[in-house]
């Protein structure tokens, strides 16, 4: 693996060309700004250090993470401050960096490590990288592409221009310099030079869609094996790309033994796997190299077609990536499927084998091609294609009897016209017409794409069937008279009697004549209703079944065009392909299976295969499938991927509602080949994958010392000078209850930290004396007053008890009387604010008037009782001390601050037992999980403080 290190200019293009290198050879780019980003979130390396050297600054935002606009205003107007983040910033990035690059040395799947760095050269990294390359782009087309894509002013662009280093430095540091000064394609064009002088790589698809992907060759060109499995024969290609030319190693073709296949159906897998082994084995031969994965075309009479359109909306205007078109089209092909399953009148389950792109929209102007613009909104009208079930099922039966996987799957029309008609013919209003053995496959084109997909179930099998009638012959010689009609003026045969016979071309052509009459008027209704019920400008045609004697006159007089008009397509549509077999003639049959390998390059759509618990499944691969999607694809219920928690207890507190939620339970135990992972782990071709289901944890059990609002057991008051401790109450559904009592579903709790007199008094076990009068707080009061904590009350027991007390009172007072150090005065005991007058009286301030209002009835008790409690602050050891005890987190969940109690730790997953979000309700929808501005793995590890953010991201 090479680590290189690219650089250049603010404005100089290095996103596209990134972009470009990523897409196109086995690299991994990452950007050390959003590696800095990333490190600077909650719970990361560098925000705890940021938080300590810069504490007291505002640079914070509400949800507790660094606010990036005030950062920039603190450290830009400061130079120490800048420095101060630069220290703690790079060289984290740095580590991280070199901790990436060692981890994909190891892995061994990529040949190309590509770091990007605004401040490559100033931070040393040509140290740490065996290169650096840079972008060159002039001052002039950056300023301009500046202002035209991030509005900047000049004299902006000057500062930054000024603050970056000189092109000689630039130039002394790197040993590659890339000129992105012209076109985008000269760009790319420099950039696969590159690759292929320095370090000997050549330009190639890296992400295959089959379980090993196609194949290298020594010099680094990948090898495409396609096959074209059709009705009659079985043709396999060999080859590689280089730039625009196309180069065939090794082709074979060859005939099925028996009929099986049927209007481009399999009907017989075993023999149709054994054809294709054959061919396999006959190209591995040719090549000297085992072949492990192939691409193939579908198709069948029960094709369906769905057009429709799709829009992405950027959060702010941004630039448009390859990655973003990619998105969209995975997007539309969904929002199709969704439509034909709600539309679908028929027993058949559809799969998507293709799809082509009508129009983009660039904020609803139409545009051919959105990479490179800035846009807030991309849309497209789509074309996706769809076959049963059971057609895609016998493809990929039949070449895993071969010992193949699937790298791409394409329709069979797409295939034919990518080759049969260029894009800078698709302005034309052309028809392609690919006639095999069992179908006739329709595609048309206009105003530059192509509009319509379509079959007929009629081709050359009907017309290969009439000669086995009239000549009394096998299938096989129906079929070389059939070819030999189009090019020889006699024909030699032997019936099943085995006699031999010679006829001349022209009674085969008569013979024929009705039947091609008849597929080609089916032809031309079809071409006409694909194209709105009008005739094309012209039509090609491809295929073996299209060169029988009198196809192109009788389709060309069906669809009222000159003659010249109507053309089969050979030689002159395979210009950029080259065969390295001298003896291999450019012909209508190998435009599909030219087709087919080079489909491979440009829309690679593909099945993969699982086994889940047991049952064989098949997924729509979109390069981001998970153990999440094999599960809902199998129907296995979403509760039992993920922990449940415990029945929970709804109750209300003071009238506000709670909620005492269950214990967590177990997670769901997920194996793939016997190996535990997670349930967001990529899914592997042809992989066994188990999960028992998660389980549920006991059910919640609260009781009213759990409760936040019932902070102590006990409530003061002081009778007759001495400390009463009472226990404290609270009224459950209007009773009154004890802090052991468990609450119930339902429940209403009020709070009561009061007592009355006379509760007080029953209590202590006192009998008062009612002749003499009760005060409260020095105010007198009867056996309803209202009593709080700390009050003061006297009251003179009834002469047949002891000083007032029973003996049984010890626990609950303190026998000793309140002493002069514990009560030096009146304020003391009432908790009031006194102050001497010049008459030298005590004024009372408000909170003993307050108690004065209580004791006579006149005031609210919960009013009365803020006015003179304060709560006592808890200490930072306390708050340590509870948090160990519950072992508790708190994190902010879509802006929201949510705290998880009950675990020695949290994963992401815990987060859907707090939260309420329906995981079932996606209707086509991806769901986005982030941890601190990072995608989320469903295992991974939360940490106080950490920003989620779940939802929907909308089509």
């Amino acid at each position: 693996m090479r680590f290189i290190g690219i650089t250049g200019g603010v404005g100089a293009g290095k996103s596209e060309i990134l972009h470009y290198i990523e897409k196109n050879y086995p690299a991994e780019v990452v950007l050390a700004d959003e590696l800095a980003h990333t490190l600077m979130q909650p719970g990361m390396d560098c925000f705890a250090e940021i938080t300590e050297v810069f504490d007291g600054e505002d640079i914070f935002a509400e949800d507790g993470s660094l606010d990036k606009g005030k950062m920039a205003e603190v450290i830009f107007s400061d130079e120490e401050k800048r420095e101060q983040m630069n220290a703690i910033v790079h060289p984290a990035v740095k580590r991280e960096v070199l901790r990436l690059a060692e981890q994909k040395r190891k892995e061994g799947k990529i040949s190309y490590f590509i770091l990007e760095a605004a401040l490559l050269i100033e931070e040393g990294y040509d140290k740490i990288c065996d290169e650096l390359w840079y972008i060159y782009t002039t001052r002039k087309n950056r300023r301009e592409r500046l202002k035209a894509s991030r509005g900047y002013s000049d004299e902006k662009i000057d500062a930054i221009f000024h603050s970056q280093l000189s092109e000689e430095t630039y130039r002394e540091y790197c040993k590659v310099m890339i000129d992105n000064n012209g076109t985008r394609e000269d760009t790319f064009h420099q950039l696969d030079e590159i690759f292929s002088e320095e370090t000997g790589e050549k330009k190639t698809s890296k992400t295959p869609m089959g379980e090993k992907g196609m194949e290298k060759m020594q010099t680094g060109e990948e090898l495409v094996f396609g096959l074209d499995i059709g009705t009659r024969n079985v043709v396999g290609t060999v080859g590689y790309r280089i730039g625009k030319e196309f180069v065939v190693l090794a082709q074979y073709s060859t005939e099925h033994e028996t009929r099986a296949m049927l209007d481009g159906q399999i009907h017989d897998i075993g023999r149709v796997g054994n054809t294709i082994r054959l061919v396999k084995e006959a190209l591995e031969e040719q090549i000297g190299k085992k072949l492990t994965s192939v691409c193939i075309a579908a198709a069948g009479r029960v094709l369906k077609t769905v057009t429709t359109n799709i829009e992405y909306e950027f959060e702010t205007e941004s630039v448009v990536l390859a990655e973003d078109v990619h998105t969209l089209d995975l997007l539309g092909i969904e929002k199709a499927q969704a439509i034909l399953q709600e539309k679908n009148d028929t027993n058949y389950k559809f799969y998507c084998v293709g799809y082509s792109v009508v129009k983009y929209y660039l904020n609803g102007e139409i545009f051919s091609n959105l990479i490179g613009h800035k846009a807030e909104k991309i849309s497209e009208d789509i074309i996706v294609t769809f076959l049963p079930e059971d057609v895609v099922d016998g493809l990929y039966a039949a070449v895993g009897i071969a010992g193949l996987t699937v790298a791409n799957l394409t329709l069979e029309p797409i295939a034919a016209i990518d080759i049969a008609i260029p894009e800078n013919y698709r302005m034309l209003n052309i028809a392609l017409v690919d006639v095999g053995a069992g179908t006739s496959d329709i595609s048309v084109t206009k105003d530059g794409s192509i509009i319509a997909y379509g079959m007929i179930p009629l081709a050359g099998d009907e017309i290969t069937e009439l000669i086995v009638q009239k000549y009394l012959v096998d299938f096989q010689m129906a079929e070389h008279i059939k070819l030999a009609s189009t090019v020889e003026e006699e024909i030699e045969y032997t019936d099943i009697m085995m006699l031999k016979h010679t006829i001349k071309a022209e009674e085969v052509w008569e013979l024929t004549e009705n039947i091609v009459d008849r597929i080609t008027t089916d032809v031309a209704d079809k071409i006409k209703e694909l194209n709105g019920d009008q005739t094309v400008s012209a039509t090609f045609i491809v295929g073996g079944g299209g060169k029988i004697h009198g196809f192109e006159t009788m389709l060309a007089e069906k669809l009222e065009l000159p003659y010249e008009r109507v053309a089969l397509r050979g030689e002159e549509v395979l210009q950029e392909v080259t065969f390295e077999q001298p003896e291999i003639k450019k012909d209508p049959l190998l435009v599909t299976p030219i087709g087919i390998c080079l489909n491979y390059f440009d829309q690679k759509n593909s099945f993969i295969m699982v086994h889940f618990n047991g049952e064989r499944i098949k997924l729509y691969d979109n390069n981001k499938l998970t153990i999440v999607d094999a599960a809902m694809q199998a129907g296995f219920p979403n509760e039992y991927l993920f922990p449940k928690r415990g029945k929970e207890i709804n109750f209300t507190v003071n009238g506000s509602p709670r909620i005492a939620r269950g214990e967590a339970g177990e997670s769901a135990i997920v194996k793939v080949n016997d190996k535990i992972t997670n349930i967001n782990a990529p899914l592997i071709a042809n992989s066994y994958i188990t999960v028992e289901p998660s389980t549920a944890g006991e059910a919640a059990k609260v009781t009213i010392a759990d409760i936040t609002d019932y902070t102590q057991e006990t409530v003061n008051f002081i009778v007759n000078g001495k400390n009463i401790h009472c226990p404290k109450f609270v009224e459950v559904n209007g009773s009154i209850e004890m802090s052991s009592y468990e609450i119930k579903e339902g429940d209403a709790v009020e709070t009561r930290n009061f007592y009355t007199i006379g509760q007080l008094a029953e209590f202590m076990d006192v009998e008062i004396d009612a002749d003499h009068e009760i005060l409260v707080n020095n105010r007198p009061a009867d056996f309803n007053t209202l009593v709080y904590e700390n009050f003061t009350v006297e009251w003179v027991a009834d002469a047949r008890e002891t000083d007032g007390l029973t003996e049984t009172e010890d626990t609950a007072v303190e026998e000793s009387s309140l002493q002069e150090e514990d009560m030096p005065n009146e304020q003391a005991v009432t908790g009031t604010e006194n102050s001497l007058q010049a008459d030298g009286s005590i004024r009372q301030t408000d909170a003993s008037q307050e108690n004065d209002k209580i004791a006579e009835g006149q005031t609210d008790p919960k009013t009365a009782q803020d006015a003179i409690e304060k709560p006592q602050e808890q200490t930072a050891e306390d708050t340590k001390a509870d948090t160990a005890e519950n072992a508790g987190i708190w994190v902010i969940v879509n802006g929201e601050r949510v705290i998880l109690t009950g675990k020695a730790e949290y994963i992401f997953v815990d987060i859907f037992n707090v939260i309420d979000f329906d995981l079932t309700v996606s209707k086509g929808r991806s769901i986005v999980t982030r941890v601190n501005g990072t995608d989320a793995a469903y295992m991974q590890k939360l940490n106080n403080g950490d920003v989620i953010e779940i939802y929907w991201e909308e089509n």
